[in-house]
């Protein structure tokens, strides 16, 4: 019996967990927050010394939590562009997160390639404002001179990875990773160079795309190190989805992902085609509307929170007594209607009770991720079991809905530390690869995650009535609006 490590560097903090090689079984986990100032706010900074990070992973793998450990999987936050010198200093400090600055170059990028079609043939995915693709056009644009000095692009992985190994001239990333950056094709599985020099206005050294097997490399001290991953992809790792698997995250936006044999080019840009960690695809559908529509509705209603907003809803019935929410409050991704606003329709008399918008705020939600899956579902992505993820998920409301306005089996993980679970188990493939126990292309099995099960049963055909029910508004509303 081994024992491997996965940590994951999140926006604010880092997590190892400590597990068993053969079960997957945790054994032992560290945390630490980053030490990171956050602007006036309280919004988290968009400008980040990537040194945090390691002063982080210091402190969340004190008390001798790696000792015994014979190899480490790294999962970082996605998104987060590390320009370096020649020398493998940093130019700037690292652009992390949404970083709304860069909106503007998004637009800009679209533009100079001939449009949302070019992008998503060239790369599957339509520059926005977080990816490193459109940082790197921020940077040209404002500042110049640290653009001219980048000669190095790495992602937080990336360059937890090459400092974990001492900083070797080889520097690598793995397929997930380099999906996310707007100059990697996950169709075409190699880099765009041409686009970084679209965006940076000159050509930079990228880091080796490794197989998902792979080890980067081996610390001094004997240490295997894997390729690493981006968060979404070490999540799904960890919560051990195959074929037939989406996944819907709850948080303020949602997004839905599911795991593919191919790469999916989407000329309406809905679909972003990122790789997993495993081979294979992770074609991914974003609302920008999810549990923002709950907490507006929670505020409409006086309802402090979003449990007390659950316990209304269940005071209703589905179908909201005929109110229906297209819950569009901050324009929407999904369908493609940034500049619109939300729309409440079917009030009657009878229906204006604050447990019937209760209602409806979650069933428009669902049938906004429900939309979303059908994107999916009309580019031949097979989805017959539903992880549904984030706080909101373990909501009442939720859980008496989503089965059936999803139309399947729907699973609730208990809450845990999955991206960092990914990454140990990427750990262990990589261990297991290196000493001939095991194959590279069949990842080790562990044990699934504990979780609650919701089958659709005979609520079915009441859910798929209220789906046509918001399918009827939305269509009313905004004709069109699913057409490629």
């Amino acid at each position: 019996m081994g024992i491997v490590a996965g940590l994951d560097s999140s926006p604010d903090f880092t997590r190892i967990v400590v597990c068993d090689t053969d079960t997957g079984a945790v054994l032992r986990q560290g945390y630490a927050p980053h030490p990171v100032e956050s602007p006036e706010g309280g919004a988290r900074p968009s400008d980040v010394d990537p040194q945090a990070w390691l002063l982080s992973l210091g402190e969340a793998a004190g008390g001798g939590l790696l000792e015994g450990v014979q190899a480490i999987g790294v999962s970082a936050q996605q998104n987060a562009l590390v320009p370096l010198d020649a020398q493998g200093n940093t130019v700037r400090p690292a652009m992390v997160g949404g970083d709304k600055r860069a909106q503007v170059a998004a637009a800009d990028l679209i533009d100079a390639l001939g449009g949302r079609e070019a992008w998503a043939q060239a790369v599957g995915c339509v520059p926005q404002a977080a990816q490193p693709v459109t940082k790197l056009r921020w940077l040209a644009k404002t500042e110049p001179e640290h653009a001219a000095r980048a000669a190095v692009l790495m992602q937080a992985h990336d360059w937890l990875v090459w400092q974990l190994l001492g900083r070797p001239v080889r520097r690598t990333t793995d397929r997930g990773g380099a999906s996310g950056t707007g100059y990697w094709s996950a169709a075409g599985g190699g880099y765009r160079s041409d686009l970084v020099e679209l965006a940076l206005g000159h050509q930079a050294m990228l880091p080796e795309v490794i197989g998902p097997a792979e080890a980067a490399g081996t610390t001094p001290e004997g240490l295997l190190i894997s390729a690493g991953t981006g968060e979404t992809m070490a999540a799904a790792f960890g919560l051990g989805i195959g074929l037939g698997d989406a996944v819907v995250s709850l948080g303020a936006s949602g997004s839905v992902m599911a795991v593919h044999p191919e790469a999916l080019v989407d000329s309406s840009g809905m679909i972003t085609s990122l790789a997993d960690a495993t081979g294979m695809h992770l074609p991914v559908v974003t609302t920008l509307n999810a549990v923002r529509t709950l907490r507006g509705t929670a505020e409409l209603l006086g309802v402090s929170d979003l449990e007390g907003l659950s316990d209304l809803a269940m005071k209703s019935t589905p179908g909201s007594h005929g109110l229906v929410l297209l819950p569009y409050l901050e324009g929407e991704r999904t369908p493609n209607l940034p500049h619109t606003a939300g729309t409440l329709a079917g009030l009657r008399r009878e229906s204006m009770k604050p447990e019937h918008l209760a209602r409806a705020a979650f069933e428009g939600m669902l049938c906004g991720l429900a939309d979303a899956l059908d994107v999916l579902r009309g580019r031949g992505v097979e989805v017959r079991r539903i992880f549904l993820l984030g706080a909101a998920a373990e909501l009442p409301a939720v859980q008496a809905a989503a089965p059936a306005l999803f139309g399947v089996q729907v699973v609730v993980p208990q809450p845990a530390d999955y991206a960092a679970m990914g990454a140990a188990r990427q750990a262990a493939w990589a261990l297991g690869v290196s000493q001939g126990t095991l194959d590279p292309r069949t990842p080790p099995v562990w044990q699934g995650a504990a979780a609650q099960v919701l089958e659709p049963g005979d609520e079915l055909a009441v859910g798929q009535a209220v789906r046509q029910q918001f399918v009827s508004v939305r269509d009313q509303t905004h004709p069109g609006a699913f057409r490629s």
